[in-house]
Order: C-alpha cells, then structure tokens, then sequence
C-alpha cells in the first residue's frame, strides 16, 4: 500500500518547505508541488488553464503512482476548496494507496509575518498577503486533518504528518 499524501494550505503557510522535508524523511517518496505545473509568465487564470493545470497534477500524480519505485507520494498546492480535493482524487488511481489529506493553518499575524519576510526577501509580491488572508477561514470546513503551524519550525510540522500513520 502507498501513501499519498495532500498536504494543502494558503500561501506563505510552510507547504512547500514542509513537503521538501517529507521527501528527504521518508524513503522512496518523490515530491510534487501543484505551482510547478502552473508556473507561467503571464500568469492567467481562466476556465482553460485551470483544467490545464488539473490534467498537469493528474497525469503526475497518477505516473509516481503507478511507479514501483514510490512508496510515498507527497503533493502539496493552495486547495482551499473541497471541490479541488474531491475533482483531482476522482481524477487518480487510489485502489492501492493510502490517502493522508492535510491543511495546514496558522493565525492571521502568523500568516502576515511569514508572508512580510517572504516579500522583503523578494520572493513574494505584496498582493498575495490578502489573497492568502481570505482564504484562511476556507480550511476549517474542508474534509482534512489541521495540523496548526504556529511556532512550530518545519521538521516539527513534517514529522507531525509522518506520525499521522
């Protein structure tokens, strides 16, 4: 049996750190993050490169699946909403793998410091500080394990999914 996990989670929250340090703690795991299959200039969001995207992760995820040689499949994006969860679980093969669907959620002055360091680094614009403030509230009615990240340094929040087991 393998384990996929999903991890969710509005931006600036630890997704992507966090997956990183799942795939060097678990063996024969391999790591996508959704941003990969989306990462264009311009950015556009419309009805024909969201299904582009869905297709992209999709496709990824059911190859790493079939693969013999993961064990482990971590995927990370925004997934604020039940339906994204529910079209891409629909979308891949799961007969022989164990889901792990994970939010992760922090306060509000957590988020904004996180995502402040994160623009004063220049690896984020400020726009995307109220975008990920008004999705936050979106977590707590998802059909996911919370895992709060407040305080906690990366390795803590992985090993706390790892341990979910």
């Amino acid at each position: 049996m393998k384990n996929l996990y999903i991890i969710g989670g509005t931006m600036g929250v630890g997704k992507t750190t966090v997956s990183q340090i799942m795939k060097m703690k678990l063996c024969n795991s391999v790591f996508l993050d959704g941003d990969w299959c989306w990462d264009s200039n311009p950015f556009r969001v419309n009805e024909e490169t969201k299904e582009m995207v869905m297709e992209n992760i999709c496709f990824l995820l059911n190859q790493f699946i079939s693969c013999p040689a993961y064990q482990n499949i971590i995927f990370c994006w925004v997934l604020h909403e039940q339906s994204i969860i529910d079209d891409i679980l629909s979308r891949i093969n799961t007969d022989n793998c164990q889901i792990k669907n994970i939010s992760l959620i922090c306060g509000e002055a957590e988020l904004t410091d996180r995502i402040m360091s994160d623009v004063s680094s220049g690896k984020r614009t400020v726009d995307v500080l109220k975008r990920s403030l008004s999705r936050l509230s979106n977590y707590s009615s998802l059909n996911t394990t919370k895992i709060v990240t407040d305080g906690k340094l990366p390795e803590q929040i992985a090993a706390e999914i790892i341990d979910l087991t």
